[in-house]
């Protein structure tokens, strides 16, 4: 039988969370022919062991090095045979009829060409993490100067946060993230997969500009909902921030050039800048620094490890496919978001 949705796991350190992830998605009621991919980033949780005991159909690939998010993805598609790919989040619990409502919007939608869901807390409240506004001269120009962080939510001056939308309607979307993305393996091909600079955060992002540029309109499903445990999997505030603003200079330095790549990346500088001077600040005024999870110093201490970006990837021989250099086809079809868009 036909493979219509290959779903993609990439898993690090996570054993009881994917377990949970991948009953979820063998819960899903008959009437999608499914397969899973598990790509494992060399845990040392007994992951690996964990995911072939309980799941013996399931074709897990254990990698010796943890290669990342993007990385990962790339390895499981090259293996995948599904006529779409369902990307999903370790931390992530899958609700009822999802794959369907995803899978039968897509069909019925092929110009959106990605397509994200709605994610919940597990105390039922909405996660706006599935999407976001994509990132513009404008959106780092709020963020450099505080303006994002002072209308948190606004439409105008934290325009990524697509404001105070609950993600519960049909909506196009600047980018799909890939806690839950669903994408055409043909295109997703077409678009070279992600670009495998990226080891974690903003690959999704630059997905999504890439397949914008070529004519697609990337779009929430809402009825396709999932459980996201947020930052189950990855714990470390200043780490994982670390990674984030590495993946914000590096779309910076891909996606504009001349004085706009200049600005963009100086807006990132300030916003870290101004927001360590704040906490600094705070601690001073307590007169001792404030125990916080967020630590924006700590950021500001590290902005060597992440201005730069990351750097050109070589492909090593034999190893996950890279970015592909090919055109993708203009995108062809229907999208029609707007018919059943309901505004903020």
């Amino acid at each position: 039988m036909t493979v219509e949705v290959s779903v993609l796991v990439v898993s690090y350190n996570t054993a009881e969370l994917t377990v949970r992830c991948l009953e979820s998605v063998l819960a899903e009621p008959a009437g999608v022919e499914i397969e899973i991919i598990v790509v494992d980033n060399a845990s040392t949780d007994g992951s690996p062991d964990a995911i072939r005991d309980a799941f013996p159909a399931v074709r897990l690939i254990e990698s010796a090095t943890n290669l990342g998010f993007g990385r990962a993805v790339n390895l499981a598609a090259s293996h995948a045979d599904g006529d779409y790919l369902l990307l999903l989040n370790p931390d992530a619990v899958v609700l009822d009829r999802a794959v369907a409502e995803i899978l039968t919007f897509a069909r019925r939608n092929p110009a959106c060409g990605l397509y994200g869901g709605r994610t919940l807390r597990p105390d039922g409240s909405v996660d706006p993490s599935s999407c976001w506004g994509a990132p513009s001269l404008w959106s780092l120009a709020c963020f450099g100067v505080g303006l994002s962080t002072m209308f948190h939510g606004s439409r105008i001056f934290d325009p990524e946060s697509l404001g105070r939308w609950q993600r519960d309607s049909v909506r196009e979307v600047g980018v799909v993230t890939g806690c839950l993305l669903l994408v055409s393996r043909g295109l997703f091909e077409r678009l070279g997969g992600f670009d495998p600079r990226f080891f974690m955060y903003g690959e999704d992002t630059d997905l999504s500009m890439r397949a914008r540029a070529a004519g697609y309109r990337p779009t929430i499903v809402p009825t396709a909902a999932i459980v996201h445990h947020v930052g189950a999997s990855s714990s470390n505030w200043a780490a994982k921030h670390v990674l984030v603003l590495r993946g914000k200079t590096t779309l910076a330095r891909k996606h504009w050039t001349g004085w706009r790549q200049r600005l963009c990346l100086a807006m990132i500088v300030l916003g870290v800048a101004l927001r360590a001077l704040a906490d600094l600040g705070s601690g001073l005024a307590r007169g001792r620094p404030r125990a916080r999870a967020s630590d924006w110093r700590a950021l500001w201490r590290r902005r060597r490890d992440w201005w730069p970006g990351y750097p050109p990837y070589t492909e090593p021989t034999g190893g996950v496919p890279s970015q592909s250099r090919v055109p993708p086809e203009p995108a062809s079809g229907t999208c029609h978001p707007s018919r059943h868009l309901t505004r903020p």
